[in-house]
């Protein structure tokens, strides 16, 4: 979901040229799967799948968008969440529950004929499980992408990353990452490009959000940033009914957080979300390295495994050395 901070960042968001964002990027990887497995679908919603009726989508967005990024000189290094926090566990529930509604609707509208109500139910019922999450993670080894396992939020592992300079910005759509302290926020890179929104085709381009700039446009702390996704609501607790960002800006100028916390709910403690946000569990155990990709493996993988077309995954890899002017993928890393 993330936290909708959109109101109070208009002005510190800035379009990025691909050449701004050369260098190592730490990518939120659920979020970034959530993107490939709601957009890479057929017209009536219905993912790719393969012969065995196993969803592909997250496979194709990975191989391509991983492509384009290595590509265009990022060097991505993908986070998987771990754990969640206690407190996460109703919001877990809910969106579990807004997915089972969502599947049901995405059914009903397919008995109906209706492909566009379809396709919008479809999206909302995508969700990342351990198969999603395992056979994304055997690709990106094939490919020589490294990948991090976050001890609980993975948007938390990449903000830290970045702020230890392992990273050069964090990758994701949420703003949650500017809560966890990332340097630099870069969204729009999984799903830049054309795309439709709302019945309308809008173009995405990339764009970066710099956390110092915020701080010092808006006249706040960190901490008093926090506050203001507490009081609008984040992945860990509801928020304040009524109240947006603007009117978060406010209350927190006033220094009325916690009266306006204690007024919305007396039994919740918005302490316990805040040091998540400012001390959240992260890890040093990982080594950054781009190893020479397997590409024989890759198309076995999904050629072989998920049926994938032998000529279109060729064709990528074959394209990616023309673009880049190697003459193998591997002396690319």
């Amino acid at each position: 979901m993330g936290v909708a901070l959109r109101e109070i960042l208009v002005d510190f968001r800035s379009d990025a040229a691909w050449q701004e964002l050369q260098g190592i990027a730490a990518v939120d990887a659920h979020n970034a799967l959530y993107q490939f497995l709601s957009i890479i679908r057929q017209p009536d919603g219905t993912p790719l799948m393969d012969g065995q009726g196993r969803i592909t989508s997250h496979l194709s967005g990975i191989l391509f968008r991983t492509l384009n990024f290595i590509e265009k000189g990022i060097k991505p290094v993908y986070i998987f969440d771990g754990e969640p926090p206690e407190f996460k566990r109703e919001e877990i529930e809910e969106r579990r529950e807004q997915r089972r509604q969502a599947e049901a609707g995405w059914q009903e509208a397919q008995e109906r004929g209706d492909t566009e109500e379809a396709y919008k139910y479809a999206r909302s019922a995508s969700r990342v499980d351990s198969y999603i999450v395992s056979s994304s993670m055997e690709l990106l080894r094939l490919m020589g992408i490294p990948w991090v396992q976050a001890p609980s939020e993975g948007e938390a592992q990449a903000a830290y990353m970045a702020r230890r300079g392992d990273a050069k910005y964090a990758v994701s759509q949420d703003y949650d990452a500017l809560l966890f302290g990332a340097p630099v926020l870069a969204r729009n890179l999984t799903i830049s490009g054309k795309r439709r929104f709302r019945g309308r085709v809008v173009t995405l381009n990339p764009e970066r959000i710099v956390l110092a700039d915020v701080l010092k446009g808006l006249d706040l702390t960190r901490e008093e940033l926090v506050e203001i996704g507490i009081l609008v609501g984040t992945d860990f607790n509801q928020g304040v009914r009524g109240v947006g960002a603007k009117t978060a800006l406010k209350i927190v100028k006033k220094g009325e957080f916690r009266e306006r916390m204690r007024e919305s709910d007396p039994d919740f403690d918005p302490e316990t979300v805040k040091s998540f946000f400012l001390s959240p569990p992260v890890t040093d155990d990982y080594a950054l390295a781009w190893p020479a990709p397997d590409t024989r493996g890759i198309v076995q993988f999904l050629c072989g495994d998920f049926g994938f077309s032998e000529e279109r995954v060729n064709s990528a890899l074959e394209k990616l050395q023309t673009k880049t002017g190697q003459k193998t993928l591997d002396q690319w890393f």
